[in-house]
C-alpha cells in the first residue's frame, strides 16, 4: 500500500465519541499507509480522563480554548497556537479549563484511530467514566492503551 491523497471540507470526517471529547478524524491511516493519523477534538470542560499510557507517540496542537496536559508528574498549560509532543509510554491526560476546547491530535501510526473506534462502538456515551470504567476495561485490554485509575490529575 501506498500514501494516498485525502482531502475534507471543514465539518467533514467520521466523528469518534469518547467519555471526554469527541474525535474527528481529519486524515486517517488508510491513507498514509499507517504512518499518522491526524484528528480534530472538542472537548467540554469536565473531570479529565484518568491517567494513561498508549504504545504510540502523539501531539496535541490547540487552536481553541486553554487546557492543561499532564504527562508524568510535569503540567502544560496550553492555549492556542501552543503544542506538545507525548512519547509512547508516557502517563498522560488532559484538562479542559476554558468552557470548551479543540485541539489537533497529530498521531503516529493507525493505532489511536483504532482504539478510538473500537472505544466508540463499545462504550455508551454521556455517562461518567465511574459507569463506563469496565467496558472501557475492555477496550484497554484489545490495544496498546492502559489507564492507571488509581492516579488522579494533578
Amino acid at each position: 500500500m501506498s500514501h494516498l491523497l485525502q482531502y475534507l471540507q471543514p465539518g467533514d470526517g467520521v466523528e469518534l465519541r469518547a467519555p471526554d471529547a469527541t474525535l474527528t478524524v481529519k486524515v486517517d491511516s488508510e491513507h498514509t499507509d499507517g504512518s499518522y493519523e491526524l484528528f480534530e477534538v472538542d472537548a467540554p470542560r469536565e473531570a479529565a480522563a484518568p491517567l494513561h499510557r498508549t504504545g504510540w507517540a502523539k501531539t496535541y496542537y490547540v487552536l481553541q480554548g486553554r487546557i492543561i496536559v499532564q504527562i508524568d508528574d510535569e503540567g502544560f498549560d496550553l492555549g492556542p497556537g501552543s503544542a506538545v509532543a507525548i512519547p509512547p509510554g508516557a502517563l498522560h491526560t488532559f484538562t479542559v479549563l476554558t468552557p470548551a476546547a479543540k485541539f489537533l491530535v497529530f498521531s503516529l501510526t493507525g493505532a489511536m484511530g483504532h482504539f478510538h473506534a473500537d472505544l466508540d462502538a463499545s462504550v455508551l456515551p454521556g455517562r461518567p467514566f465511574e459507569e463506563t470504567m469496565q467496558d472501557i476495561q475492555k477496550v484497554l485490554s484489545r490495544h496498546d492503551v492502559s489507564m492507571d485509575v488509581g492516579k488522579v490529575p494533578q
